[in-house]
């Protein structure tokens, strides 16, 4: 699978943002569709030391059950311990170069708000961008304005043809708004943390999108 298609449905989650299992969760996340997935242990409630090393390594040998890329936020030195498939990181993370020489040709995305992130990003060495907020989210508490879909058309209109994902306050009545904007996927928290139940419905309304722009 490219990374194209490895962004479809790309679902972001940590214990803090799981009312039962994380396993459980993702496994039937994975099973409905998921088709990339990040490790991001951050914010309330979140596990530390020990406990959060041995929950990232059950949720690796899930994502390589089913052939999914295994993702880790922000700690690049975590990702390279773990033979992690890549590493995301924000605005106010380390240097995009620094952290592109660390992982060699692991997968490395970039949180992006706008065009001129964007083209720093892919001069940087970026694989994908993670753009947003697309919608309003109460997931994350550091969270930039609401960008909306009209950032993403943006950058297609100036020219960047990374690999773009969505994030921010998606659910499968707006996700179709996202994928017009020139998206080639989506990133989810809650709306599959909370309810693994719906995340076919979902991954559908990506395909559906897809299916349209042909």
């Amino acid at each position: 699978m490219n990374l194209r298609d490895s962004l479809k449905l790309y679902f972001v989650m940590g214990s803090q943002n799981c009312e039962r299992s994380p396993v459980d969760v993702l496994e039937e996340a994975l099973s409905g569709g998921v088709t990339m997935f990040q490790f991001r242990e951050k914010g309330n409630r979140c596990l530390e030391g020990k406990p959060m090393m041995e929950l990232a390594l059950e949720l690796q040998h899930v994502c390589q059950k089913y052939r999914v890329p295994f993702i880790i936020n922000d700690d690049v030195e975590l990702a390279l311990k773990m033979g992690a498939d890549g590493v995301h990181i924000g605005q106010e993370d380390e240097s995009i170069g620094a952290v592109r020489k660390k992982l060699g040709d692991k997968i490395l995305g970039i949180s992006a708000h706008n065009v001129r992130e964007a083209q720093l990003a892919l001069e940087s060495g970026a694989d994908y961008l993670g753009v947003g907020p697309m919608f309003q989210t109460t997931t994350k508490n550091d969270c930039r304005p609401v960008q909306g879909p009209k950032v993403i058309e943006s950058m297609r209109k100036m020219g960047i043809r990374l690999p773009v994902v969505g994030i921010g306050g998606i659910h499968s009545g707006n996700v179709h708004k996202v994928m017009e904007a020139g998206s080639d996927g989506v990133a989810v928290i809650s709306a599959i943390s909370k309810h693994p139940e719906r995340t076919h419905t979902l991954f559908q309304g990506v395909q559906d999108s897809l299916l349209k722009s042909f």
